[in-house]
């Protein structure tokens, strides 16, 4: 089936995307009206380039501008604009060819008070200070050498994969968790404080780390909501805040343990640069070692002594010390007995003397003899013998018979 329609069949004339883009620049310079304008809005996502020109956004409550002001400009301006300033600013409006945009070129600017974002902000940064929740005394430390740390940020985000890159680079063997959530619009404050509470209900958790690249003050709302604030404060491990760019400040900034200027410095801050303690790390290996070595010896020296108490105190020391006792005992009573013998020898001697003195055998050397007779009675009178009887002489050295002849 042929379709009744076709792109040939038209004359329709086909613009080049630069003949329609100068076509409607030209649209804009032809209107007086847009020649010189008075703008009344709210700073937002202001920068000033290296060539000194300004670039910002003017917004209210339902539409943004994009401003430029040359640097010649730039110069006659008191004090640059912060994003959250209420500004009046003076220009025409113009094509931005290559970028096919309308923006305002800014000739003069001055203020006009407080944006509704900033007097927003301020408010809630006072109540909150007020109440205590910026206070040094409840920052929570960071441990130095996590081993699991959590990141509550977008799963697409260019801030995720900075922060798994300085990681990596720093700290290899750490572990990450990551809870995704939406850093942006009306639902993402609800879901960070959900992702920060099912992280900090973790025990496995050391870090948090909360992170979201730049933006305009509106992009960042989202950390400057008090319920994101106060499930902050209320965490149980500490948290670190990477919001944004260096300039850029949140609520979370302020009630977060740690504030990072960017997400790769908080990653940089939640952990050491294990090239740089590598050092640090042979130190403590030395140390480590050397304490061991120490303690060792010392306990060897401890068991030593504990040994050598044990040989004196336990039984086997008894034994041998009982042992020597004996054996001085024993030499005790030889000596005794000794000198006891020696000593009743002695005296034996003495008696031994005094009897042979009286004994009748040292008369018998004198020459003396008992004489006896063969009942063995010893004969005292020649009457006690008669002749031919029979006798037994005993001398000095022995006996001998003899016979009576005769009796005088």
């Amino acid at each position: 089936m042929q379709s009744s329609f076709s792109w040939l069949d038209t004359e329709v004339h086909s613009w080049t995307v630069q003949d329609l883009t100068a076509y409607i620049a030209e649209l804009f310079e032809l209107d007086y009206r847009l020649q010189d304008v008075q703008v009344e809005g709210e700073v937002s996502n202001c920068r000033q380039a290296r060539s000194g020109h300004l670039y910002f956004t003017l917004k209210d409550e339902f539409a943004q501008l994009k401003c430029v002001m040359w640097r010649s400009d730039v110069a006659f301006l008191p004090a640059i604009p912060q994003d959250g300033d209420a500004v009046i600013a003076r220009g025409r409006i113009a094509v931005y060819k290559q970028g096919g945009a309308y923006q305002l070129y800014v000739d003069d600017m001055k203020p006009a008070g407080r944006g509704d974002l900033a007097v927003a902000f301020e408010r809630l940064k006072s109540q909150l200070e007020a109440e205590g929740l910026f206070a040094p005394e409840f920052k929570k430390p960071v441990p130095r050498f996590p081993r699991k740390i959590g990141i509550v940020t977008s799963a697409d985000a260019a801030a995720l994969r900075d922060i798994l890159n300085v990681l990596k680079r720093r700290c290899a063997f750490v572990s990450v968790l990551i809870a995704p959530t939406l850093v942006q619009g009306d639902q993402a404050p609800a879901q960070i404080v959900r992702a920060l509470q099912w992280l900090d209900g973790r025990n496995d958790i050391d870090t948090i780390i909360l992170a979201r690249g730049g933006g305009s003050m509106e992009d960042l709302w989202a950390f400057n909501d008090e319920r994101v604030a106060r499930a902050i404060f209320a965490a149980r491990h500490p948290i670190i805040s990477g919001v944004g760019h260096e300039t850029d400040f949140t609520i979370a900034d302020f009630v977060a343990d740690v504030r990072a200027p960017t997400p790769s410095a908080a990653a940089e801050l939640s952990v050491p640069d294990m090239v740089e303690m590598e050092p640090v790390i042979d130190g403590l290996r030395a140390a480590l070692v050397h304490a061991m070595r120490s303690r060792l010896e010392d306990h060897r020296w401890h068991v030593q002594a504990l040994l050598r108490n044990l040989r004196h105190l336990g039984p086997q020391g008894q034994l041998m010390s009982g042992r020597q006792q004996v054996d001085h005992l024993m030499g005790r009573l030889e000596n005794a007995t000794v000198r006891r013998l020696e000593r009743a020898r002695g005296r034996l001697n003495v008696v031994s003397a005094r009897l042979q003195s009286v004994s009748p055998f040292a008369t018998l050397s004198r020459g003396y003899a008992i004489v006896r007779r063969a009942d063995g009675s010893v004969v005292r009178s020649v009457a006690q013998v008669t002749a031919g009887e029979s006798l037994r002489i005993h001398v000095s050295d022995g006996e001998f018979s003899a016979e009576v002849k005769d009796e005088e």
